[in-house]
């Protein structure tokens, strides 16, 4: 019985298999570079990542880098498992496996779209949102929510939400596209578009602290050296904050 045999392999087959041949006997001889993983509150990694990568640039040859973008409670989650090495957010409940280092203390603003009737503030008062349409975090951010919720309940004032935003990009899209107002940490300013705007608070305004999380277990070197230069980064931030939001800054004028 005849027997149908299809064409062997081409010679251009040939070569691109002793190629990847090739490649792996050479990603075998070459031991596997020690991963860092880094997690950031969304939004965080625009100001944060450069200054960490400032840090590790001695080290950055030698290992890989990755890094991840997600809420607080499931960067604390990703601290927890061994999935992230460290991670910059907002200090979750206690937890006996985590450490939290703080490194920067923000205060909240007020934020509504550009043609505001607000925009024309320099500062805002609290009661001067009452009757707007407000926007809160949803409990995908449980602190930011606590320490609005708190501030509200201690002004006495009559504000209640309206609609509830899992982060600042959802946020700043449903302010644009409602005319809604929201009391967020002050990081956004860098990230709002043009048509949306911020003003500080009048008076003491409720603060909340970005921390350094790490699962207290993990011994990797790389970690240490981040966790030695916080001061530094904080000094780098808190420069570039002044820059960018002082009373000539282009931020400060829209």
């Amino acid at each position: 019985m005849p027997v149908s045999v299809g064409p062997g392999p081409t010679a251009f087959t040939r070569i691109t298999q002793a190629e990847a041949a090739k490649e792996a006997a050479r990603r075998a001889a070459q031991p596997a570079k020690p991963t860092f993983a880094l997690g950031f509150l969304t939004g965080k990694e625009i100001d944060w990542l450069p200054e960490a990568l400032r840090i590790l640039h001695d080290e950055l040859p030698n290992i890989e880098v990755t890094v991840s973008s997600q809420n607080s409670p499931d960067l604390a989650d990703a601290l927890m498992r061994g999935r992230l090495d460290a991670a910059f957010m907002r200090p979750e409940q206690p937890a006996d496996e985590l450490v939290y280092r703080r490194v920067i203390t923000e205060p909240f603003v007020v934020i509504f779209p550009s043609d505001h009737r607000l925009a024309v503030r320099d500062a805002v008062e609290l009661r001067e949102i009452v009757g707007e349409t407000f926007i809160i975090p949803s409990k995908t951010a449980p602190t930011s929510r606590v320490v609005i919720e708190d501030y509200l309940k201690r002004s006495g004032l009559d504000i209640i939400s309206d609609h509830e935003v899992d982060n600042i990009t959802h946020a700043v899209s449903l302010i644009a596209s409602t005319g809604a107002v929201a009391l967020l940490p002050a990081y956004p300013r860098n990230l709002l578009p043009w048509s949306v705007t911020s003003r500080p608070l009048e008076g003491e305004a409720p603060t909340i602290d970005l921390v350094l999380g790490y699962n207290k277990a993990n011994t990797s070197p790389i970690l240490k050296l981040l966790l030695s230069r916080i001061d530094d980064l904080t000094a780098q931030i808190s420069s570039k904050a002044r820059r960018t939001s002082g009373p000539g800054s282009a931020a400060a004028k829209r």
